[in-house]
């Protein structure tokens, strides 16, 4: 994409959803922190529905520290991963009340010095509860920023670089939130719905993308039932003439190799 259509793009984006946020529950930082540290190979729904238990119970590093990791499990076992993240839970409560008096940084080196918090949850706690201009990119966001031209990059390091570059600076803010809806609901992966995108015009892959891995099994599965078709319209003595041309080929090959 150019300069232009890229601006074109978060213009539009901005105008469909003026104030866009994440879709995780949360009443605090803290809150927010805990929320995607469980959202990891996890939808925010099942997040959601863990946490609308878990927090009017303990909401704070020390209330889940006075919980316990036993009970904490017992609110988050329908998450996947839920043992690793209750540990990363309990020992991200510990660092917090030891070296930040119990609140959550706002520095991408404190946060990244968590238990359970990479780049990606660095980038969504300074963006979504301190306001910072950070685009973390998850694979919506990766198959968005690709498939659209925005930032295409081989990892989702790159692509972030790239956004950060090519992203207009009014946009920065609220980019993370446009792509990955645009990519969570409209620029799914198997199937887009060109028809219903904001950019359709200028997308370079619209109403042409579809999954490749789908068209290759629909191929396979196509010619599977054209090669049954011409076997049995060939009939058995075709199929018996096939074996025995394929036998002595094989004979050549091993006479060839002696």
């Amino acid at each position: 994409m150019t300069p232009e259509q890229i601006e074109c793009t978060f213009k539009r984006l901005r105008a469909r959803q003026p104030e866009p946020t994440t879709e995780l529950l949360y009443n605090s930082p803290f809150e927010l922190l805990i929320a995607v540290i469980l959202s990891a190979q996890a939808t925010d729904v099942s997040v959601n529905q863990a946490t609308a238990k878990l927090y009017p119970v303990a909401n704070t590093p020390q209330a889940i520290l006075d919980l316990g990791i036993a009970r904490l499990k017992s609110y988050i076992k329908t998450i996947g991963l839920f043992n690793t993240k209750a540990e990363n839970v309990i020992n991200t409560c510990k660092v917090l009340l030891e070296h930040h008096g119990g609140d959550v940084p706002d520095s991408r080196e404190a946060l990244e010095a968590l238990p359970g918090v990479g780049r990606k949850t660095a980038n969504v706690i300074l963006n979504t509860a301190f306001g910072h201009p950070t685009i973390a990119v998850d694979t919506h966001i990766f198959r968005v920023s690709n498939r659209t031209g925005i930032a295409p990059g081989k990892n989702v390091l790159e692509v972030e670089k790239r956004l950060l570059e090519n992203v207009p600076e009014e946009y920065k803010r609220h980019a993370h939130h446009w792509l990955i809806l645009l990519g969570r609901y409209t620029c799914v992966a198997r199937k887009p719905k060109c028809d219903q995108c904001a950019i359709n015009d200028i997308c370079p892959s619209a109403f042409r993308t579809t999954d490749q891995n789908s068209v290759n099994n629909s191929d396979k599965k196509t010619n599977r039932k054209k090669s049954k078709v011409r076997a049995k319209a060939a009939g058995p003595t075709a199929g018996r003439l096939r074996q025995g041309t394929a036998k002595k080929n094989r004979k050549k090959k091993q006479s060839s190799r002696n």
